[in-house]
Formats: C-alpha cells, structure tokens, sequence
C-alpha cells in the first residue's frame, strides 16, 4: 500500500531551499514542522554516492531555538548536564537537554555567537516553548525566539573541496565544531564544520530566506565536477557510524546515561541544571539499560516502524531494537537498540522478533565487531 502525499500547508515552516531540493526526491518526512526529504535515487545509492562524492542537504527542519541576553549561558547551562562554562564565541557543541527526571528532552548542537547569544539547532521536538517556559518560570533575564535560520549540509569526502571553491577564508583552519561567519556569493551565512552523517562535511545557516534558491545554485554550479547530487541523512551511513536519532533511539523515556551520551559530559558540573538530582542518581546506582549496537546476519530487515522486541543472553531479558538496516558494506543487517544493562556484553546473543520471523544476532563493539 502506497503511502499518501503530504498536503503543505502554512502549518508547516516552509525552507527556503524546497524550490530545489524537493525535485528529484522519492519520499519526504516531516521534523519539525518542515518537510524533509528523505530519498533520491534508493538509500543504498545514496549511501555509496554519500561516501566516495558530495552531497547538498536541505536540512532547514533543523530549526533554531536562539537564547540571547544577559542571563543567555546560565539558562543555556541550566539546560544540560555538560559543561558548557568554556564555550567561547565560533564554538559548536553537542549537548543532551533533559528534563526534571532526567529524560531527554532533545539533543541540539549548541552554537555560540556571542557570550550572551546561543542558538540550540535543534532535532525534532517542539523545544522552544520549553525553554520559554523555564526562562519565564525560574526569572532569567533572557529573550526566547525562533529566528528565521536555515541549515544547509554539505557532506560527503568531496565536501571541503567544494565549499572551499566558495568562500575565501581556508576551511582546513575551521577545526571539528567550530564555525566561521563568511559569506557565499554575497549571502551572509554562518558555516560550521559539523553534520549528520560519518563522512564529513559542513552546515551552512542562511538566515535571509529569500536568497536561499540562489545559495544552492551557486554551490550547484560550484561543484558541477564533483558529482555533486541533492541527498538526505541516510539510515545506513547513521547507523554504520552509531548516530542517535532522537524519536527513534532516545526518546523522553530514556536517560543520557542508557542511551551513552554519557561520554560528551562529565557528573559533578558546577553549575546548576534540570534534572541533576535525577541524573545524579542514575548514574551513582547504574542504569537499568545499555544502548548497543548489533549485527544481524541474514537477509535485509525493515527498519521499524516503532520498535521490534529482543530477547538478550540465556536468560532471555527484554531488549527492543530501535533502528534497524541492511549494511552493503558488512554484508548483514547492523542496528542499535536497548539492552538490560546486566546483559549488554560484546558478543551476548540476541533474538531480534522481526516483521516476518525471529532472528538472531549478536551484541557488537563500536567496529561492528562480536568479539569482546
């Protein structure tokens, strides 16, 4: 059964770039408010252009949520248990928001333009008006807004050579989250060296909407010899390089601890944040739950459309599998999911209950490995 066709409305936030980027995709989605494409040719070309050329992402749905005033980094801190009290201006940072039990509310790069001025680029859940609501709740002498920027993505190995053909300062100087204000053709952008996928690239923030068609066919033009195609985050690149998708591995009911995002902050911040009691002890009593990865030989298995139930070890503990795809590159189906944290040994076996039968499959190390 065919899915039916999006109805766009002024309900949805419409990209500047959709004019482009919708034509030529087989299948949209739609995160935060913003339609996403989601498919060019199939997810495995796209997978292998992705890694050997470069593509160009509308990624607009990745909407900011900006905090700007004199309260800005002590409402931004309070947000997040890492420590965000060294972050200077033209730094990116990846930061979990959790709430009052420490569930995670989103997971946005944080970026700093100025000491008193941060957007959070957000993934999709309605973040803003929580924040709102905790600036206003707990007094923080701060404005709370949604302003009109839009991602654009470059990504793939070919990535820094055409973005380098475009702007004047050199690229090779912009470390790993870090961004730089340039400008393409004319247009204001904000270009970090970040992105959603494991093969590199750079996120471009317009925030002049009505230059977004010409911003794409300026890089188009730029990267003609480069094979450079419109793409989309793909499923299996994600999970080959072990990329949470918030909704899909971590959701309100998970904490940062059972999800592993433990390893981008460290317990004892001395500020003060949400859920720090909560989170707190979680990670002095342990967590129920372990995010892992797995292999799962056979033929390819459908990504679910919400979970797929897993039976862990021996002694058969429930587990759930949360993303799921066929890897050309491994030759089996590689996937993420929750086990008991007590179970989640590199090599335990698991029974994966599939769409169609039970599989099996193993617990993997971050090189998709079953050895421990």
């Amino acid at each position: 059964m065919s899915s039916p066709a999006l109805s766009l409305s002024r309900r949805l936030r419409q990209s500047p770039f959709e004019g482009r980027s919708h034509h030529g995709a087989r299948a949209a989605s739609v995160y935060n408010h913003v339609v996403l494409p989601t498919a060019y040719a199939s997810l495995e070309e796209d997978y292998w252009h992705l890694r050997e050329h470069v593509q160009i992402w509308d990624v607009a749905c990745q909407v900011q949520v900006q905090i700007q005033g004199p309260d800005a980094l002590r409402l931004v801190e309070y947000l997040t248990p890492r420590d965000l009290s060294k972050i200077v201006p033209g730094q990116c940072v990846y930061a979990p928001l959790i709430d009052e039990q420490a569930g995670i509310i989103n997971d946005p790069i944080i970026l700093c333009l100025a000491p008193d001025r941060y957007w959070l680029s957000i993934s999709d859940s309605d973040v803003l008006l929580w924040v709102k609501g905790l600036a206003i709740g707990a007094g923080f002498d701060v404005e709370v807004t949604d302003p009109d920027v839009f991602p654009l993505s470059l990504q793939g190995p070919k990535s820094e050579t055409l973005l380098s053909r475009l702007v004047k300062e050199p690229l090779s100087e912009v470390r790993f989250f870090r961004f730089i204000e340039t400008e393409i053709a004319g247009i204001p952008l904000v270009i970090a060296r970040t992105g959603w996928s494991g093969q590199g690239g750079f996120e471009l923030y317009l925030d002049a909407p009505s230059e977004g068609e010409r911003l794409w066919d300026a890089i188009v033009d730029a990267g003609a010899d480069l094979d450079l195609r419109p793409g989309c985050p793909n499923l299996i690149d994600r999970i080959e390089t072990g990329l949470l998708s918030f909704g899909n591995d971590m959701t309100l009911r998970d904490n940062p601890i059972e999800a592993g995002l433990d390893r981008f902050f460290k317990m004892g911040k001395a500020a003060e944040y949400l859920g720090q009691k909560a989170l707190e002890q979680i990670a002095e009593s342990g967590p129920d739950k372990r995010m892992v990865r797995l292999v799962v030989p056979g033929a390819a298995i459908a990504n679910p459309r919400g979970t797929y139930a897993m039976e862990v070890g021996e002694a058969k503990r429930s587990g759930e599998v949360t993303s799921i795809t066929y890897s050309p590159r491994f030759n089996c189906n590689v996937g993420l999911g929750y086990v008991p944290a007590e179970a989640s040994d590199v090599g335990t076996d698991v029974v994966i209950h599939g769409p169609d039968e039970f599989v099996t499959g193993q617990i993997a190390n971050n090189d998709w490995g079953t050895s421990g």
